[in-house]
């Protein structure tokens, strides 16, 4: 594990860690979540699997990993599941969660700078960035869908960030109260950042690294899906 910090202040690093939820939602992710939960577990965190209906045996691999598992019976999308992992953290005493993709291109170590933060009380909700950090193997259109999301999102947010999609995330107890998402799928991530602004809530972004593998991106989003996530929240926004 990286060291956090030094001297009192890493050691209050290291319980913040101890107290630390990660959520990781999931949807046929059998191959990889084994892996992805056992890498987790070499931090001293609490790993949460919400396994979104999945008919794979997702459940059953990250649960003989060590992980806990929350299951939706049908699927539902990630917003959802990132909602449920939250309410279920809360409900367990976490003092910081973090959210944390399936798919294995995220670092755990990424994990621990993720909460420094707000252990030191600097912020409230600290989000990863591929962009202030680094993309490995990420194509072409990707990228450029991913920049459009940024762009949308700062337009209507009113939030000067550079990484909208990320599923990196830490969020401190009171932080994770405020979060309520409607949007079920996709378009969560910008609702995020719209109910972190509308909360008044201290954020910031780190770097991160993001590793594209051919697994995680024949599981990415296409050109089509972000029109309609655009779609979904724009509606979101009006019904509100």
């Amino acid at each position: 594990m990286a060291v956090l910090m030094q001297g009192k202040q890493r050691l209050k690093g290291e319980s913040i860690l101890e107290s630390t939820f990660v959520t990781v939602p999931a949807y046929n992710e059998s191959t990889v979540i084994a892996d992805v939960v056992r890498a987790l577990r070499q931090l001293p965190v609490t790993v949460v699997v919400i396994d979104d209906g999945s008919s794979d045996g997702t459940a059953a691999a990250a649960m003989s990993s060590g992980a806990v598992v929350v299951s939706h019976p049908l699927n539902r999308g990630q917003g959802a599941a990132i909602q449920t992992g939250l309410e279920y953290c809360l409900g367990r005493g976490a003092k910081v969660i973090a959210t944390f993709d399936a798919d294995g291109q995220h670092s755990v170590l990424d994990v621990a700078r993720l909460v420094e933060p707000i252990a030191l009380d600097r912020v409230d909700v600290v989000l990863g960035s591929r962009f202030l950090g680094s993309a490995r193997g990420i194509p072409f259109t990707r990228k450029a869908l991913l920049k459009i999301g940024v762009y949308f999102t700062r337009v209507f947010s009113n939030a000067s960030i550079t990484d909208v999609h990320n599923g990196l995330r830490a969020f401190s107890a009171t932080a994770a109260s405020e979060i309520k998402l409607t949007q079920d799928r996709m378009a969560h991530a910008s609702q995020i950042i719209d109910q972190i602004v509308a909360a008044g809530l201290r954020f910031e972004e780190i770097p991160v690294e993001i590793r594209y593998t051919e697994y995680s991106k024949r599981k990415g989003q296409r050109a089509t899906d972000a029109i309609r996530v655009a779609f979904e929240y724009l509606v979101g926004r009006v019904a509100r």
